[in-house]
């Protein structure tokens, strides 16, 4: 059967290709299909996104990560992923989109948009960045409103509300003022997270002391309209001039395709889909998970850095069930 597979994996992100690699490693047929282009999450981080992590602890298939700089750039790990797809020429199908999985007769059926599998094992690692996070306020569905951040340009000499205070919005605020934009940072705490990276944080809290961006701590966005945005701070009510709002408030995993596939997820969060976590198998025997997609609702519970060790793991997990 031409489209039949050992190993089939859901999302061609750094994980799903490590997982391709293992299976390639372990002798396995495998195919891996992505509904967007090759590492499509990281495609959609800000061009200019600088990652946390070193070169050395994003690298999979034991394929170095060469870069001449401190922390890898957004443009390097597109190449970097890029290479090693090719490297160990993966069965990889991009712009292709999984409808449903089902198991029959101890076999999985899986349809896509474009054609029809039957695998083995399933693994998904599809991630959390597709579908954000929503302030569920008036005014949200609105032009002007963003949930995502790409380059800083578009924003020059606008008036810029950006909520959050983690990784990505700390970054847009920053790149937008220096491009000239009048930015307003709306935090739901009393401070910039801690997880802001070491070499960022200094930098956004003194734009702050120097009143170059405008904080509300302990804020919230109540409503958006096309001329100012109105929010709830400590102090009352205050509606302030207002051209585009980022809202960056994060992101979550597709929990209603997880639960289509016949994947048991808690109501209650954060949401964490039933695994195991020594072998990564799901409630249904042969259908994995991989990546941050295990942390449900807890989307710094796992990076590349930790997680690319999940390919592994569930390799080790076929071949000692016998599949």
């Amino acid at each position: 059967m031409d489209n039949f597979f050992d190993v089939l994996i859901i999302g061609a992100g750094p994980i799903g290709i490590a997982c391709g690699i293992e299976a390639q490693r372990a002798g396995r047929s495998h195919l891996i299909i992505e509904k967007g282009c090759l590492v499509n999450s990281i495609y959609n981080y800000p061009t200019n996104m600088t990652f946390f992590s070193s070169s050395e602890r994003l690298e999979i298939g034991d394929t170095p990560f060469v870069t001449t700089l401190p922390k890898p750039k957004r443009a390097e790990a597109l190449e970097y992923y890029r290479r090693v797809n090719d490297k160990f020429k993966l069965n990889t199908h991009l712009f292709e989109e999984v409808i449903d999985v089902k198991k029959l007769d101890n076999v999985f059926h899986v349809q896509t948009n474009k054609d029809r599998y039957t695998a083995k094992a399933v693994i998904v690692a599809t991630g959390f960045y597709d579908i954000p996070m929503l302030l569920n306020i008036p005014g949200e569905e609105l032009p002007k409103v963003s949930h995502y951040y790409n380059d800083p340009h578009y924003y020059a000499q606008q008036h810029v509300l950006v909520v959050g205070a983690s990784n990505s919005s700390v970054d847009a605020a920053l790149e937008t003022y220096r491009k000239g934009a009048k930015v307003t940072l709306v935090v739901r705490g009393k401070e910039i997270s801690q997880r802001v990276k070491y070499w960022v944080k200094p930098d956004i809290e003194n734009r702050i002391a120097f009143q170059e961006i405008d904080v509300f701590y302990e804020s919230a966005l109540k409503e958006i309209t096309e001329t100012a945005v109105r929010l709830q701070t400590p102090k009352g009510e205050v509606t302030i001039q207002n051209d585009f709002v980022l809202a960056l408030t994060g992101y979550q995993p597709n929990f209603a395709f997880l639960k289509a596939i016949g994947v048991a997820i808690p109501d209650e969060s954060p949401r964490i889909p039933t695994h195991d976590p020594e072998s990564m198998e799901t409630n249904i025997p042969g259908l994995y998970l991989a990546g941050v997609v295990c942390g449900g609702l807890n989307t710094h519970l796992w990076f590349i850095e930790n997680s690319r060790v999940h390919a592994e793991v569930i390799m080790k997990h076929l071949a000692a069930s016998g599949r």
